[in-house]
């Protein structure tokens, strides 16, 4: 989930860069416009990817107390600033890097209690 969802987010990033300016006006250019989006394989991954997320979220969810579940999916945040930076060549900021370090040190937090405060019905 933690890796998944990152992925399919950079995957989908990318294939909107391939695919290029897109146009939607005039109404002539949006079939156009839409061969161009789904003939890129960047976007049929990523969307394989964030598919996959999902499935692993619903499982996790499952097991798990929300609140325990969605902060604990936030590490995203810092994989999806690596994979931007060695996959789409984006350029991170200190500043930025130091919020992603602070949402990493409440996930510690979170993973050190109890994935379940509620008994399974």
């Amino acid at each position: 989930m933690i890796f998944a969802g990152p992925l399919g987010n950079v995957l989908l990033g990318r294939g909107m860069k391939q695919a290029g300016d897109l146009a939607m006006w005039p109404p002539r250019e949006i079939l156009p416009t839409a061969i161009k989006v789904f003939e890129t394989a960047s976007i049929w991954l990523g969307v394989g990817s964030l598919i996959t997320f999902f499935i692993a979220y619903m499982l996790a969810l499952s097991f798990a107390d929300y609140s325990y579940v969605q902060p604990a999916s936030s590490l995203a945040y810092g994989v999806v600033a690596v994979m931007g930076h060695l996959i789409l060549g984006e350029q991170i900021s200190p500043l930025r890097w130091a919020g992603i370090a602070v949402i990493c040190a409440g996930v510690f937090v979170v993973g050190r209690t109890s994935p379940r405060t509620t008994q399974p019905g």
